[in-house]
């Protein structure tokens, strides 16, 4: 994967908004792909509030990929519940059919978003509106080039891929399950079972970006 390093996320955001001004009618579609733990979301907000302060008005939105999980009971009925997170327990289809409407500016398209607390997925939780120009997805799975995930690969206006390493991610893994309440035994297990193997697969099957981050 070869690409441009950059490490200010103010200069990804000043690129987009002057990029964003001759996108007249659709809307302009940023991924923010990585593996678990690389820090998408930390990203995909920030530049939210860099884009809105540089363009002087809430342009811009976060569209998590989390909301396309499968529900726990199609989960058990796969016998996938231990291997949640990873592609094959995603609506991968219904995020492709998504961002095919998203990439209209004309409409306003009504989102699912996932709930940790409840471990669930909450269906029609947020409507993007017609005035909502920038929607920043980020998700594990975005820049996959198998499909039904690289069918949309060009509708995305511009691409971020975060990779600070698998040691620094097994070590924000771990501490991730350590704040879930899993002893050290336990989160190490959790981390290296399931996170690290999704972790390699996006790593090893992701498709070229704009902008590679080694940090997130």
């Amino acid at each position: 994967m070869e690409s441009n390093l950059v490490t200010q996320p103010a200069q990804i955001a000043e690129t987009i908004v002057a990029n964003t001004q001759t996108s007249v009618n659709k809307r302009y579609i940023v991924a923010i792909a990585g593996p678990p733990a690389s820090g998408k979301s930390t990203l995909a907000k920030r530049l939210s509030l860099l884009i809105n302060r540089q363009a002087s008005q809430p342009l811009s939105e976060v569209i998590p990929m989390d909301g396309f999980h499968y529900d726990n009971d199609w989960l058990d009925q796969h016998q996938l519940r231990h291997r949640k997170g990873a592609e094959q327990t995603f609506d991968s289809q219904g995020f492709v059919d998504m961002v095919e409407q998203l990439h209209l500016a004309n409409k306003s398209v009504s989102i699912p978003l996932f709930d940790r607390n409840k471990d669930a997925v909450i269906p029609d939780a947020r409507t993007i509106a017609p005035q909502q120009r920038i929607l920043l997805i980020e998700g594990n799975y975005l820049l996959l080039t198998t499909k039904p995930w690289s069918q949309v690969h060009a509708l995305y206006d511009y691409s971020v891929f975060l990779n600070p390493g698998i040691e620094a991610l097994e070590e924000r893994l771990v501490r991730r399950w350590l704040k879930q309440g899993y002893d050290n035994k336990g989160a190490r297990q959790r981390a290296l079972s399931n996170d690290i193997p999704n972790a390699k697969f996006v790593l090893e099957h992701s498709s070229a970006t704009d902008v590679i981050l080694t940090q997130g």
